[in-house]
């Protein structure tokens, strides 16, 4: 094999590759199976669910606590945790 030709498929596999792991971080979290509620204002840097206004995909938050992060918790749960709250932010 040529070394050009060896080089567009080394550029190639590098591109796919590049593709499918930019493919599989923005995805968002299935609902769960169980009664849910969304839980804004908990979330770990990396552990939302799903969106925000300023990310576009589940694990994606910098920081944490951040008002428009949110994840899906057990119904009833998120009033219980400190800092958790039903309502998005404004």
């Amino acid at each position: 094999m040529k070394s050009t030709q060896t080089f567009a498929l080394a550029t190639l596999a590098s591109a796919v590759a590049l593709a499918v792991t930019v493919a599989e971080a923005q995805t968002n979290v299935p609902k769960p199976t169980y009664k849910f509620e969304k839980c804004y204002g908990i979330v770990k840097a990396g552990l939302n669910d799903c969106f925000t206004a300023n990310n576009s995909c589940a694990g994606t938050v910098t920081k944490d606590n951040l008002p428009a992060a949110w994840i899906y918790v057990p119904k009833g749960t998120c009033k219980r945790i400190t800092g958790g709250t039903l309502d998005a932010p404004k």
